[in-house]
């Protein structure tokens, strides 16, 4: 069986031995003589599961124990309704850093429900940057200040937190979630979706300090008002079965990997692969100032529309596939999330050289 390089953004590639050891468990998990897709979510054998899994996050991430681990749905989007439902309860204000399109989305969002200030914006410089912060800007009475950690689109991360002093940080980690250690006691709030570094699309993880849970506003939905779902443990309603399932397969990978410090490791090197290789290359160029490169999603352009175009359609013959950029910015983007091996970004940048030399 042929397998392709699969770069995309998400839904991402997976662990070659998490996809094994789902399929030999997809007729009979465990012995259960029934697939995880079709048990009760309240029977004791998915119990063990989705507890599992909760577990494993803690200790991978190294969770304090105030903080709750919460399975939602909905994707990512919707927590930029959730977060200021749930938290946007004191002074009504908030704190919003624009760093690209979904940190732009979730500042739209919360301005439906309060008073939602810009800090700071790097649109101007076409998302290449994380814009520099003015602590006499944030506002000291806010209920939160809102940042994306990782920008999938752009190509941009965060290289030091903004230090918020009371006011809870939240994050979006959507794509750079597991791929790092992460103090979580510098956030109030931490969530993603988990389509691109932990599980197929269906599941929305969110990390909450327990004091931040209880003071949502009467209108919020039951389904995202995290104090019902921590006290219905993550099984208000029907969770995304399979999803959690495979999120705690990936979770044990990852423990069997070495931990986050040896993930961080490995990822650190395919990012350097191949951005080295784009500094040094006459025709590729990544836009990102290089203090605020991703080392989860690697963007770049070859010079034009045409030569862009071509590269991509050789790349997926080649077997290098989904490297076509987000349609709203074009160009060539790699997603080299943890589940992408190493062999893969040195079979790219080969390919790269190739098209290079043949181009030039």
């Amino acid at each position: 069986m042929a397998r392709v390089f699969n770069f995309s953004a998400g839904p991402s590639m997976l662990p070659e031995s998490v996809l094994s050891r789902a399929a030999a468990e997809m007729l009979d998990y465990n012995g259960s003589g029934q697939s995880v897709m079709e048990m009760s979510h309240r029977s004791k054998v998915y119990e063990e599961i989705i507890f599992g899994a909760q577990s494993l996050f803690r200790e991978v991430m190294g969770i304090p124990e105030n903080y709750k681990v919460l399975f939602l749905q909905g994707g990512a989007s919707l927590q930029f309704a959730g977060i200021p439902l749930n938290l946007l309860n004191g002074s009504g204000k908030a704190d919003y850093v624009i760093t690209g399109q979904f940190a732009n989305k979730a500042y739209q969002e919360a301005r439906k429900y309060g008073e939602i200030k810009l800090v700071a914006s790097s649109k101007a410089q076409a998302f290449s940057v994380i814009p520099p912060l003015d602590p006499a800007d944030f506002t000291p009475d806010a209920d939160y200040f809102y940042i994306c950690h990782n920008n999938t689109i752009f190509g941009t991360k965060w290289s030091q937190l903004p230090q918020t002093g009371n006011v809870p940080l939240v994050a979006d980690i959507s794509s750079s979630f597991l791929s790092e250690p992460l103090d979580v006691s510098r956030f109030g709030l931490l969530f993603g979706g988990a389509q691109k570094n932990i599980a197929p699309a269906g599941l929305t993880v969110v990390i909450v300090r327990e004091d931040l849970i209880g003071a949502a506003r009467p209108d919020t939905p039951t389904v995202i008002d995290y104090k019902a779902v921590a006290e219905n443990e993550s099984m208000y309603n029907t969770p995304p079965c399979w999803s959690i399932y495979i999120c705690r397969l990936v979770l044990e990978w990852i423990k069997q990997l070495g931990g986050l410090e040896a993930v961080k490791q490995r990822n650190d090197y395919k990012a350097k692969l191949l951005y080295d290789y784009l500094d040094s290359s006459a025709m590729f160029r990544n836009p990102v100032v290089p203090e605020f490169r991703s080392i989860m999603n690697v963007t770049f352009v070859a010079g034009n529309e045409e030569l862009n175009a071509a590269f991509v359609k050789e790349a997926a013959a080649a077997g290098f596939v989904n490297l076509k950029g987000h349609r709203s910015v074009g160009g060539m983007r790699a997603s080299i999330y943890n589940a992408m091996p190493v062999e893969g970004v040195e079979a790219l940048v080969e390919f790269m050289r190739a098209f290079e030399a043949k181009n030039s």
